[in-house]
This record gives C-alpha cells, sequence and structure tokens, in this order.
C-alpha cells in the first residue's frame, strides 16, 4: 500500500442473532480454557465449598437443632441444598473478578475493537461462568453424597433443581458484569463482591431455619433470593425444609425464586450493558 493511499477501515461487526450467539460461545470458550491453565481457580473454589459442607456437617452440625426434625442427621440433608444455593450466589463475585481483570489488562478494550458482536463480551462471559460453576456443583454433590444427603424424589426432580440452579448462576453472573466494569482493579471487585454476598447468603435460610431469627428478621431472610432458592432446591429433592411461616415466599419458593430471576437480569443486564457500552475506548 503506497502512503498516499487511505488507511482501510476496521470491518463493521456482522449483525444478527445467530453471529452474536456465536460469537458469545467463542469468547465463552476462551474464558473456559482459563480453567486448565489456571486449575487453581477451580481447586480453590471447590476446596472453599467443602470446608463449608465439612465445617457445618461435622463442627457445627451437632449443636443445630432442626424445628421439627429430631434425628441429628436431618441436619446434614438440610445443609447441603444450602451449600449449593450459596456457592451459586457466590458466581456474581467470580464474574466480577474476571470482568476487572479483563478491563485491567485491556482485554475488554480489544474485544471492543475486533469485527464481532458487541454483546459477545458479556454473555460470552455469563454462559462461561455457568459452565464452570455447574462443574463445581457437581464435585459439591458428590460430596454431599458422602456425608449423607441424598434426593428422595426421581430424576425429573433433581433435574429441576439443578436447572434452577444453573438458571439462578445466569442471574447472579450479570450482578458480576456490573460489578466488575464499574470497579477500578480486581482488588476492589473481590472485596465489594463478597462484602455484599456474604450477609446475603447468612441472613437466609442456608445454615439455620428461619423461625430460629429475630422476629423482625424473619420477613428479610423469608424474601431473601437465597433463601426461596435453597427452600426450592429442598422441596424440590424432599430434604427436611422447615417452614418458618405461611408466607409467599415460604409457600411458593420455585415460584418467588424464578421471579427473582427475572429481576435480577431484568435490572443488572441492562446496567451491565450500558456500562460496557460507557467505557472508554
Amino acid at each position: 500500500m503506497s502512503a498516499s493511499s487511505p488507511a482501510r477501515p476496521l470491518p463493521k461487526p456482522a449483525g444478527g442473532l445467530r453471529q452474536a450467539f456465536s460469537d458469545g460461545l467463542v469468547v465463552m470458550w476462551r474464558n473456559l480454557k482459563r480453567v486448565p491453565r489456571i486449575p487453581e481457580l477451580a481447586i480453590f473454589a471447590i476446596l472453599q465449598s467443602i470446608m463449608f459442607v465439612l465445617l457445618f456437617a461435622f463442627v457445627f452440625g451437632g449443636a443445630i437443632q432442626l424445628p421439627g426434625y429430631p434425628d441429628p442427621n436431618a441436619f446434614r440433608e438440610y445443609l447441603m441444598p444450602g451449600i449449593f444455593a450459596q456457592t451459586i450466589v457466590f458466581a456474581a463475585a467470580t464474574t466480577a473478578i474476571g470482568m476487572a481483570d479483563d478491563a485491567h489488562k485491556g482485554i475488554i478494550d480489544r474485544f471492543r475493537s475486533l469485527p464481532m458482536a458487541r454483546s459477545a463480551v458479556l454473555t460470552g462471559r455469563t454462559l462461561a461462568d455457568v459452565v464452570y460453576n455447574g462443574g463445581i456443583l457437581i464435585v459439591l454433590m458428590l460430596t454431599g453424597l458422602a456425608v449423607g444427603w441424598t434426593i428422595h424424589t426421581g430424576i425429573p426432580s433433581l433435574v429441576a433443581g439443578v436447572a434452577l440452579l444453573l438458571l439462578f448462576a445466569f442471574a447472579m453472573s450479570w450482578i458480576g458484569v456490573w460489578l466488575g466494569l464499574s470497579v477500578p482493579t480486581v482488588e476492589v471487585a473481590q472485596q465489594v463482591g463478597f462484602t455484599v454476598l456474604f450477609p446475603i447468603t447468612f441472613i437466609s435460610n442456608v445454615f439455620v431455619a428461619t423461625q430460629t431469627l429475630p422476629s423482625w428478621l424473619q420477613p428479610v431472610a423469608e424474601w431473601n433470593p437465597t433463601s426461596t432458592l435453597t427452600a426450592s432446591l429442598r422441596e424440590l429433592w424432599g430434604n427436611p425444609s422447615p417452614v418458618a411461616s405461611s408466607s409467599f415466599p415460604s409457600q411458593e419458593p420455585v415460584l418467588v425464586t424464578l421471579i427473582w430471576v427475572v429481576v435480577i437480569v431484568g435490572i443488572f443486564g441492562p446496567l451491565g450493558v450500558r456500562r460496557y457500552g460507557s467505557m472508554n475506548r
């Protein structure tokens, strides 16, 4: 090309849902390939969840009595759906750290300069984290079976519970997208994510029945999406589930959880997309 020749403009990203889906899968695969290359990402996430199982099942479990369930072993079956739900809620922190890391290293800027669907960066990240958390759930379920947890219903209920967990992971990942693009560093993303998510997981029915909480805190715990997800799994899988009250989330946890998924995606999806679109090139 001669010096007087005009510079060739960058090709525009192809449009259409098919192209967006294809580009999203490429970005998803790029994110998933980091797991075998950096196995510590999955190892420590799994170890953290297993640590919660062992601590609460064998250290604190003997001191926690479920209302209406005199069998001390009932707590282990009660615990495991809560551990699954807690792990999925923390998916938001995983996504936030990944997005902040990509933004800090300039990878997102590189993606924005390529002829690809603008949505692929965000959908690829969220889908990759759903697959990533699905792998962690498999390990946790095997751990649960080892400590005495079991499913008392059929295969359809098992599939429905796993599908609900993955759907909720997708919703939580959009919170992580917005958070990861809104903080200046990876360290801040990690601290803010865990600071926000820890109260959500502990002010719930994950580890204790909500009726054991102070009366003013019980409605908060019942409407907590972590509680409704946990109660949904216990209901689907036939695990012990003391009902705190006749409130709507206690009686219809699956429906309320699905409503929470729609609300979370409906709020944080557009916020994440807007934040991504407003980033400096």
